[in-house]
């Protein structure tokens, strides 16, 4: 008897399908890779060919140059070799993207990256009822419970208005997650100019391009002090301690990321205030996310995969987790 998604091979550098001769965000250069989303760890360069979104193959064409792309709209169909593939939306940054596949009637659902929350920079997570659900687990454990988006960027708010002679100085990555942040304080009502590192430019400049409205965004480097406080200024997190950040106005050193929850983290990066927002689903969207799906198996990869599968069992669902490599959860 057939196993149960047998024509989908895991392998430690990515999700094969033989049959097709095509992988699912391999971790090196392939000749056929379909691609969940921007982020570096599952989106490489030096491809032969490469199927996904137009805003992801976009996001690859600015980080790695021109890419041989095969733009796959959301919702469209198309057939390799008698695997039926499908895009739909994943939640966690601009083009993000499940991968549907559709076998000897089966249909497994490769997750990628994704989360539940509203976020005004990327389409909303889609669900699809299937039979195999390959998830992420960067926050797979019930600690790891985020708090409303709103809620956080309050705190950034009323620490610029405690604080108008100093600045804040926000650590946010630059795919996905300093768009967000901008976005959101849009949402909220605030209106005023917001600096960005010369980093964040080119990116946020894709977002603009892209639809999303961002604001009136300025850069933050060759800005006299005294124009800078009482600003929201955005930085890679990288740079809120270095050489750049010291010619600032005694900036109110804060760090948008799930990871904050841990707050070892928040004083490895000296972050005096921590902002928990994150683009990966947490515990409870996790678990939802599930039940919601009721799989008939659950993959688990790249994270906290050994709680995640413990409660699969529990909740009479087969779970396992791949051990693929090369996954990272800094891009939160």
């Amino acid at each position: 008897m057939a196993k149960l998604g047998d024509w989908i091979d895991p392998r430690p550098t990515g999700i094969y399908l033989p049959a097709a001769d095509i992988w699912i965000d391999p971790s090196q250069p392939v000749r056929r890779a379909l691609v969940t989303h921007g982020h570096a760890d599952h989106a490489r360069g030096g491809h032969e060919a490469v199927w996904a979104t137009p805003q992801t193959l976009a996001i690859m064409e600015a980080r790695y140059g021109s890419q041989n792309g095969n733009p796959v709209a959301y919702g469209e169909r198309i057939t390799m070799h008698g695997i039926d593939i499908r895009f739909v939306p994943a939640g966690h940054v601009l083009g993000s993207a499940q991968i549907v596949l559709e076998h000897r009637g089966e249909r497994i659902v490769v997750s990628g990256d994704y989360k539940r929350r509203e976020d005004p920079t990327c389409a909303p997570f889609e669900p699809v009822p299937c039979d195999v659900f390959v998830t992420e687990a960067t926050f797979g454990l019930p600690v790891f419970r985020h708090p409303e988006t709103h809620d956080e960027l309050d705190k950034l708010l009323a620490a610029l208005r405690a604080n108008p002679e100093r600045c804040v100085l926000v650590g946010a990555y630059a795919l996905g997650k300093a768009q967000r942040v901008i976005s959101e304080l849009r949402v909220m009502g605030f209106d005023d100019p917001i600096y960005i590192h010369g980093a964040l430019q080119r990116l946020c400049d894709l977002y603009i391009e892209q639809g999303v409205d961002l604001g009136e965004l300025r850069p933050a480097t060759g800005v006299a002090k005294a124009e800078l406080q009482g600003r929201i200024i955005l930085c890679p997190p990288g740079a809120l301690n270095d050489r750049w950040s010291r010619r600032l106005p005694d900036p109110i050193t804060a760090m948008a990321s799930g990871w904050m929850r841990v707050r070892q983290r928040a004083r490895q990066r000296n972050v005096e205030l921590p902002l928990i927002l994150s683009d990966h689903a947490d515990w409870d969207e996790l678990t939802r996310t599930i039940l919601e799906l009721e799989p008939r198996e659950v993959w688990v990869t790249h994270g906290r995969e050994d709680a995640l599968v413990h409660w699969c069992r529990l909740h009479q669902v087969k779970a396992r987790a791949l051990d693929l490599a090369g996954f990272e959860d800094e891009d939160d």
